[in-house]
């Protein structure tokens, strides 16, 4: 029964870590609803397909913390049991760090785009299925301080 209970809350906790905010060019978080953005006017001059990796540093924690509860129920024993916490952990943080960088991992695009007013500016924002682009496109680069985006 233990053992079940702890896997039961352990698991969520470990899946909730790998939930990653969007960062298309059309997704905004509610802290930037309502906030006002600068707005420039450019060209796209280059696009480049990259890769934006996931965190692993919540689901090495999360990983380990599981692998620790669920190791020490393993052996019989004060020292088995130890020795199972402390090897769960291990493994636990390891394959908590690996699932929650490839499930976090997402296509992206580094955007630059030349702006009307002479600058150039790069962007890497996730890949969006809604919105292609082309080098030529007539674009806007958004920013509100933190976040920068790139839209048609």
């Amino acid at each position: 029964m233990k053992k079940l209970l702890t896997l039961a809350v352990a698991t969520p906790l470990l899946f909730a870590s790998c939930a990653q905010d969007s960062m298309t060019g059309d997704t905004y978080t509610r802290g930037e609803a309502g906030r006002a953005q600068s707005v420039n006017a450019g060209k796209i001059t280059s696009i480049r397909n990259v890769k934006i990796e996931g965190n692993n540093k919540a689901g090495a924690i999360l990983g380990g913390i599981a692998g620790g509860f669920l190791g020490n129920e393993i052996g019989s024993g004060s020292t088995a049991n130890t020795a199972g916490a402390i090897g769960g952990a291990a493994v636990g943080a390891a394959l908590g760090s690996h699932m929650e960088q490839a499930i976090g991992s997402r296509q992206g695009l580094e955007i630059d785009v030349k702006l009307d007013n002479g600058r150039s500016v790069s962007v890497v924002q996730e890949a969006n299925p809604r919105e292609s682009f082309n080098i030529g496109d007539r674009v806007r680069v958004l920013n509100n301080g933190g976040t920068t985006r790139v839209t048609h």
